[in-house]
């Protein structure tokens, strides 16, 4: 931490599986609003075109909804956190999926912050990841929680 001048965040979101999708136009028009994901999409959307026009015609066309929302939230975490004043770009800069389980698919992100303070790094920290799970809806995704049996007894409670 002293010789690099960053400090780590290393920190998954749990994505709840039942959410990922294949992202149809309606989807894509909201997220290609975002400015981090703008030219990617454009970009991407070019690509599966021309992979399209290689397809016969009897084939099932998964190619065109080639889009995920998970794939494109991974996208525009790393293109967020690309722009960020406070994220290195010159360390270690990684977003990945661990594997799925029990628990959802977890994305990580696995990069340095360019103030080693802890208050400062903390808020850096929370700061991002408050954004992170703000905008998750945004994509059609759902953050993985488990219901604890205590919810379920508050919610008979209310309805007697």
């Amino acid at each position: 931490m002293t010789d690099t001048k960053g400090r780590r965040i290393k920190r998954s979101i749990s994505i709840d599986i039942k959410t990922i999708k294949f992202c149809d136009e309606v989807l894509l028009k909201k997220l290609v609003k975002f400015v981090e994901l703008k030219e990617y999409i454009t970009e991407k959307k070019k690509e599966i075109g021309l992979d399209n026009k290689k397809l016969k015609n009897n084939q099932e066309d998964l190619i065109a909804s080639g889009l995920t929302n998970v794939g494109l939230f991974r996208q525009y975490i790393f293109n967020y956190l690309k722009d960020h004043k406070s994220i290195r770009d010159d360390l270690t800069f990684l977003i990945r999926q661990l594997q799925p389980g029990q628990s959802g698919l977890p994305i990580e992100i696995y990069v340095f912050t360019n103030d080693t303070d802890w208050v400062n790094y903390e808020n850096i920290q929370s700061d991002i990841f408050d954004h992170l799970l703000a905008v998750l809806s945004s994509f059609d995704l759902s953050a993985f929680q488990i219901i604890s049996d205590n919810n379920d007894q508050v919610k008979r409670i209310k309805d007697i």
